[in-house]
C-alpha cells in the first residue's frame, strides 16, 4: 500500500508586522496626511472670530471651510483608490536619475536659508531677510555668479516687498528699512 502525498506550495515567511501589506499600500500615509492637514484647516476655520462687519455671503471661513473640505474629500478619494489597489507611477522623467542618491549637501543648504530667513525677518526686515533668501537659495541651487545673483536677490525682494505691503495691504516687517521704504 503506497500512500501518495502531493506537494505543497513553499510557504512565505512569516510577516508578523504585516509589513508587506504597508509596502503595498503606502499611499495611505499621503491619504492619512491629507486627512490632518483637512482637520486642521476645517478646525481652524471653524474657530475663527468673525467681526460684525465682516459678515455676508461670501466671508473669512469661506475659501478655508472650501479648501479643508477638499482636503478631506481627495483623501477618502485616494484611500479608496489605493484599497481598491491602485497604485502611483515612479516618477519617469528624463532629468529623474533613481539610480543618483539625494544631494544632501543642497538640502542642508535649502533649509539652512528657509531657517536663517525665519530667524532675521523680524529684527533685519523682509528686504534685507528675502534678498539673502533668494541669493542663498540661488547659491543652494547651483548659481555662482557673485556679481549678479545678489543683485537680483535685492531687486527680487524690494519688488516682493513692495506688492505684498504697498499693493495686497499685506504687512511685512521692514526692519531698518522701514522709514526708506
Amino acid at each position: 500500500m503506497s500512500t501518495r502525498t502531493t506537494p505543497t506550495a513553499p510557504e512565505a515567511p512569516a510577516d508578523p508586522a504585516g509589513r508587506s501589506w504597508l509596502r503595498e499600500h503606502s499611499e495611505l500615509g499621503v491619504s492619512l496626511l491629507l486627512v490632518v492637514i483637512g482637520v486642521l484647516v476645517l478646525t481652524d476655520a471653524l474657530t475663527m472670530p468673525l467681526d460684525l462687519a465682516q459678515r455676508g455671503p461670501v466671508g473669512p471661513r469661506t475659501v478655508p471651510l472650501v479648501v479643508g473640505t477638499g482636503l478631506l474629500v481627495t483623501a477618502a478619494l485616494l484611500a479608496v483608490d489605493v484599497l481598491r489597489g491602485g497604485r502611483g507611477e515612479a516618477g519617469t522623467g528624463e532629468d529623474i536619475d533613481l539610480a543618483e542618491p539625494a544631494d544632501r549637501r543642497t538640502v542642508l543648504l535649502l533649509a539652512g536659508v528657509f531657517l536663517g530667513n525665519a530667524v532675521l525677518i523680524e529684527p533685519l526686515g523682509f528686504p534685507v531677510s528675502g534678498a539673502l533668501l533668494f541669493w542663498g537659495s540661488a547659491y543652494a541651487l547651483g548659481s555662482r555668479h557673485p556679481r549678479r545673483d545678489p543683485l537680483i536677490a535685492g531687486v527680487l525682494s524690494l519688488a516682493t516687498f513692495h506688492v505684498f505691503n504697498n499693493l495686497l495691504g499685506v504687512p511685512l516687517p521692514g526692519g531698518p528699512l522701514m522709514g526708506v521704504l
